[in-house]
């Protein structure tokens, strides 16, 4: 019976410290891959952007020291292109734009931004659904998980949440990249295209028109009396976020392109929601100093052609090519005549704004 009982203790004690030495071992794995570059001892390995959720990789990001310029916002804003426009301005941007991002989620990118760059050249908020349709919790939440000891607490904190599944399953994929076992799938810079090659849009005609059959429709009930005239609560935290930057910043609040489809009938609740969020971002701009407001989501050419579209939210490459020309176009003083293009407020109209 002794012998029995101290085998058990023996087998207890290996199996205590394997686990030990294992976890020891996956731990001390994961600290030094590091793989959102967020530790202050891991060792300076050339890292990427390797989590598909982005609010884990925009942290490290927004700390880099090459930017100047930021864009913020949802997929909506996702295609635009940062080494376009700095081709166009001289800029150096990030695209921090994230799938279903909410105002809070934003704000909280701008935070960590701005800490690293306090005066920003130019800093561009896409004004899509997320801020015009107010949801619960937008204001005060975030829509997916959220690493908050990433933004604004001491850099050492996150050892404390290194050991996981999670992490190590994304330190495995970044030590995979960094031996040349993996293929780099988002850019250095934030931008990664997520819509297919637009060459193939013709072949996909069916899965586009499935897109807009299956999407639900927008609100056509009539609006209520006095809508269109009270901007969505969701303003008074972009107003508080314009604001945070220094006067010398281009602030650049633009609405992009969704499908007419989506805008919904004249006096519509959809119709009227859009129209008292135009009316919060001019209400802003007029205020607030060197901030430029552009409107392509409005009924046009542009909206009311599906071929323009993937899905009634998303637009195709060569719509974001358009855009990006119109808004370096303005940013320069250039004169605009793409009808796509409603100038909400611009207080610089004709000096060159691109250069410090």
């Amino acid at each position: 019976m002794q012998a029995r009982s101290g085998a058990w203790k023996h087998f207890c004690t290996l199996a205590l410290g394997t686990m030990l030495a294992l976890g020891g071992g996956l731990y001390l794995f994961i600290v030094t891959v590091d793989p959102w570059d967020v530790l202050p001892l891991s060792p300076r390995l050339p890292r990427i952007p390797i989590t598909s959720n982005a609010r884990y990789t925009m942290p490290a990001l927004a700390r880099d020291p090459r930017f100047d310029s930021v864009m913020l916002g949802t997929s909506t804003s996702r295609l635009i292109q940062p080494a376009v426009m700095d081709h166009a301005l001289g800029t150096h941007f990030l695209n921090m734009s994230m799938n279903s991002a909410s105002p809070w989620e934003q704000a909280r990118e701008l935070d960590i931004f701005l800490r690293a760059h306090p005066a920003p050249r130019i800093v561009m908020i896409d004004v899509d659904a997320a801020w015009c349709h107010e949801r619960p919790g937008s204001l005060t939440s975030p829509n997916r998980p959220w690493p908050e000891w990433m933004y604004g607490h001491p850099a050492w904190t996150g050892y404390l949440h290194m050991a996981s599944l999670y992490a190590l399953q994304e330190a495995t994929n970044q030590f995979l990249w960094l031996v040349g076992l993996k293929a780099q799938r988002f850019g250095l810079d934030g931008y990664t295209s997520f819509v297919p090659p637009d060459d193939r849009y013709d072949r996909l005609r069916g899965r586009v028109q499935a897109a807009f059959d299956h999407w639900a429709p927008p609100d056509n009930t009539p609006a209520p009396p006095g809508m269109a005239g009270t901007p969505p609560a969701t303003m008074a935290l972009l107003d508080s976020m314009v604001g945070r930057m220094p006067a010398s910043t281009i602030r650049i609040l633009w609405f992009p392109p969704a499908s007419a489809f989506l805008h919904g009938t004249a006096d519509s609740i959809a119709a009227t929601r859009l129209q008292a969020c135009r009316l919060g971002v001019e209400r802003i701009a007029a205020h607030q100093p060197n901030v430029i407001a552009l409107d392509f989501n409005h009924d046009g050419p542009l909206t009311e052609n599906r071929d323009n579209f993937w899905d009634p939210l998303h637009y195709r490459l060569p719509v974001a090519r358009r855009l990006m020309a119109d808004i370096t176009a303005v940013v320069q003083g250039r004169p605009v005549a793409d009808p796509a293009l409603d100038r909400l407020h611009d207080p610089h109209d004709g000096p060159d704004m691109s250069r410090p």
